[in-house]
């Protein structure tokens, strides 16, 4: 195949290159580095890809067939889409809409990056695709959930319409190397700040659960999406539930840092539980994950001490 990836100098755009390039595609790549870092594309030295920087909330052009276009622009962090708010609705909606309008014209599968960020604070538990959210659209997390909202809307009304044959994957917390050390989300923050040995900084009591899926699992899911005839969405995550704190004190522990863990107020509209059912992918795609949190940590926690670096404990 020859895919589009928007956003491919982000942390899961860069890996969806590597896999899609390793199955012997070509793939181009867009990015505008927003948020991007070209560091994370620098190390493919391969003739099947090539890369245009560009903001895909323009017109977008491509010359040549395109079998496939996968939508991965946005900021995707919360201290991100609070620095960029505009950007990030602009991208979900504009964005999207000119993603969808080159699909249309090249006849190719459009697969849209969701996110578990549309069920908002759920009232439903664990999250299953069917829940519609509980999403506040006007708070400061709303131009993040509600663009991707717009998005899936926007999607499912290209394929109503237009007959565009179209994916969409709500993917739910995934850490793995490439992600920024100033991320702003969970698991870089606890491993950049357990590296320096400072305080690990925990908003609210830490009760509120998460679920982590390593990234090489989550790219697993949306390549099978892709080859699939899914056209509703599909949540792609870790079904294995676990507090923030717990989550705090593993990275401590397997850092082997000096760190404690501080609490800090609960950011405005936090949700307070977030767990993917899998039921879906794992009857539609045959998915579920495979890398262990030990296993995922240990990958994650040697590139964030290549990035800082500092040098593995003796």
């Amino acid at each position: 195949m020859r895919v589009l990836i928007t956003g491919v100098a982000g942390f899961i755009g860069s890996h969806l290159a590597d896999r899609f390039l390793a199955d012997g595609h070509e793939v181009v790549g867009m990015d505008n580095f927003i948020t991007g870092d070209v560091a994370n594309i620098a190390h493919i030295r391969n003739p099947r890809f090539s890369f245009v920087q560009y903001d895909v909330t323009n017109y977008i052009y491509v010359e040549g067939p395109l079998d496939a276009i996968l939508h991965f622009a946005s900021p995707a962090s919360p201290i991100d889409y609070l620095e960029f708010p505009i950007p990030t609705l602009k991208v979900g909606s504009l964005g999207t809409h000119k993603a969808l309008g080159l699909a249309k014209a090249k006849g190719a599968v459009f697969l849209l990056a969701s996110t578990s960020e549309v069920y908002g604070d759920p009232l439903v538990h664990p999250q299953t695709e069917d829940y519609w959210g509980n999403v506040n659209p006007i708070g400061p997390r709303g131009v993040y959930d509600e663009a991707k909202r717009f998005a899936e809307a926007l999607t499912m009304a290209y394929h109503r319409s237009h007959g565009v044959p179209t994916r969409i994957v709500r993917i739910f917390n995934t850490y793995g190397p490439r992600m920024r050390v100033r991320d702003g989300r969970a698991v870089p923050n606890f491993i950049a700040q357990a590296l320096r040995n400072e305080e690990v900084t925990v908003y609210g009591d830490g009760s509120q659960t998460r679920s982590f899926c390593y990234v090489t699992d989550l790219v697993d899911g949306i390549a099978r999406l892709l080859a699939s005839d899914s056209i509703s969405p599909v949540n792609i995550g870790n079904p294995s539930e676990m507090s923030v704190l717990s989550m705090a004190e593993t990275i401590i522990r397997a850092t082997g840092s000096r760190s404690r863990v501080v609490f800090r107020p609960l950011p405005m509209d936090d949700p307070k539980v977030r767990q993917p059912d899998i039921s879906k992918a794992r009857s539609v795609l045959g998915w579920e994950p495979r890398v262990g949190l030990e296993e995922g940590l240990k990958e994650t926690i040697g590139y964030f001490r290549a990035k800082l670096g500092i040098p593995a404990a003796r």
